[in-house]
């Protein structure tokens, strides 16, 4: 029974692990540049654990690139954790075009009590769903270090179930076809992956180079980037420690 802060990627090795950490993906998600890569066009595509975690007393963070809006009417990042239930969710929709962020906790698809947020490339480059003791808690930072709360709410049933999933999926209704990115997952600024004996979460790998890229807020023009995007890499020893389920949001949607 993993918890979601044990699902770590880093997206450094130039190899997306569809074996165990993403082993539900569809739509060709990739890695590249450094980061995990979620294409964005009229399908779906998306970047999915398998089904094999419990949200209670654990959470999810990452920092997110939202597609850019490129003549779409609406060009979304979904950033959710996926009950066994087809449209029980909870979690971020990020959409650039609509310049909004919606925070649900859905049932059916739908959440009467959703929070919305104006979209700011800066405040909202990191997300972060988590439960405490009872609470569910939807956090945006500009740098992965401090931390806003913008919505909490009691902690859904299915949270303590064994068999949740991960998902960050794209989708645009018109438009030019572009990438979602995201990067370090569950990983803190300045922090790498562990490396250590594979098990059912992680498969160990042979790391001998780590990211350095500076992690500086934002700017407001900053989404995903072209895949001629550079990461500096260095040489260093570590020594730490089906498709889319009928994706729709609510109004002002």
């Amino acid at each position: 029974m993993p918890l979601f802060g044990t699902l770590q990627d880093d997206f450094n090795d130039g190899s997306l692990d569809t074996a165990v950490r993403w082993s539900g993906s569809y739509g060709d998600p990739d890695e590249a540049g450094g980061r995990g890569r979620v294409p964005c066009t009229t399908g779906f595509a998306g970047l999915k654990s398998g089904s094999s975690y419990t949200l209670t007393g654990s959470g999810v963070f990452l920092r997110l690139y939202a597609p850019t809006p490129a003549g779409a009417t609406t060009a979304a990042a979904s950033v959710l954790v996926l009950s066994s239930t087809g449209g029980t969710d909870a979690g971020f929709i990020v959409d650039p075009a609509q310049n909004a962020v919606g925070l649900y906790s859905r049932v059916g698809y739908a959440d009467g009590a959703a929070v919305f947020l104006s979209y700011s490339a800066t405040d909202h480059a990191w997300l972060r769903l988590r439960e405490t003791a009872g609470t569910l808690y939807w956090d945006t930072s500009p740098d992965g270090n401090t931390w806003t709360t913008r919505r909490t709410a009691s902690t859904p049933a299915w949270a303590a179930d064994t068999d949740l999933a991960f998902l960050v999926e794209g989708h645009r209704d018109a438009g030019t076809p572009d990438h979602i990115e995201l990067d370090y997952v569950n990983i803190p600024p300045g922090q790498t992956i562990a490396v250590g004996t594979a098990n059912a979460v992680e498969a160990a790998q042979g790391l001998g180079r780590a990211k350095t890229r500076a992690l500086t807020a934002a700017t407001a023009a900053e989404t995903a980037q072209a895949l001629a995007a550079v990461v500096t890499r260095l040489d260093v020893t570590l020594t730490l420690g089906a498709p889319s389920t009928e994706w729709e949001v609510s109004a002002p949607w």
